[in-house]
């Protein structure tokens, strides 16, 4: 500890602040008594305007239990519109996930007529080359021009006629299955678009009756 210097306090001054200070309160105590607030004096008068207790409390009641039934309501409307909103979100990856089937769908198809055209093109290529064989085998047909035909002549014209026979009913059956591919494909793109147009205006129903529970729910708040 370093030195230091003790001052001896000056009593007579002390003294004097200390009266200072009591007079001073003693004033501060005069002048509130002096000041004090008398009796204040109200002409009699009804309050509560023109309704009783009873009708007051009524109302009171009603008001509270309209709140209770506000808050209620509103809170509905959002659980509404919180479902609405999930519901259109599965709609719409429930019409993605058709959509994207129905591409398989569809591919799968084209695939499928691919493979069949092939098909008829190899039996088609098949048919003909063993008709090919079969006139390889026989005598030509100038070689056969003569008063009376014999067996050959006959088995030439069987061949022929049974190898033309095969390529009419080759050509009608391959005729047929391109028609029926062409029906299938304009039915499929009508289905198509009929289930495109539907989703559509499902999706606009369910996206207007989102926005009518949206517009009512920011008119309750």
């Amino acid at each position: 500890v370093g030195p230091y210097v003790l001052v001896t306090p000056n009593e007579t001054r002390r003294k004097q602040l200390q009266k200072i200070a009591k007079k001073e309160l003693d004033d501060l105590e005069q002048w509130k008594k002096e000041h004090r607030p008398g009796p204040i004096t109200l002409v009699p008068q009804r309050l509560g305007g023109n309704e009783s207790e009873a009708q007051v409390r009524q109302n009171q009641q009603m008001i509270l239990m309209q709140s209770k039934y506000q808050k209620k309501h509103k809170r509905e409307e959002y659980v509404k519109a919180k479902k609405a909103a999930e519901e259109a979100e599965i709609l719409k990856k429930k019409a993605i996930q058709r959509e994207k089937a129905e591409r398989l769908e569809v591919k799968k198809r084209k695939e499928d007529m691919q493979r069949r055209e092939m098909l008829l093109e190899d039996q088609k290529y098949k048919t003909n080359e063993l008709l090919n064989r079969l006139d390889a085998g026989l005598p030509k047909s100038d070689s056969c021009q003569i008063a009376n035909p014999g067996p050959e002549s006959t088995a030439w014209k069987r061949s022929h006629a049974y190898k033309q026979a095969l390529r009419e009913d080759e050509n009608r059956r391959l005729e047929e299955m391109k028609q029926e591919q062409q029906r299938k494909a304009e039915l499929l793109e009508f289905k198509q678009k009929q289930e495109e147009e539907t989703r559509t205006r499902a999706l606009k129903n369910e996206q207007r009756r989102y926005d009518a529970k949206n517009a009512e729910y920011s008119r309750i708040e």
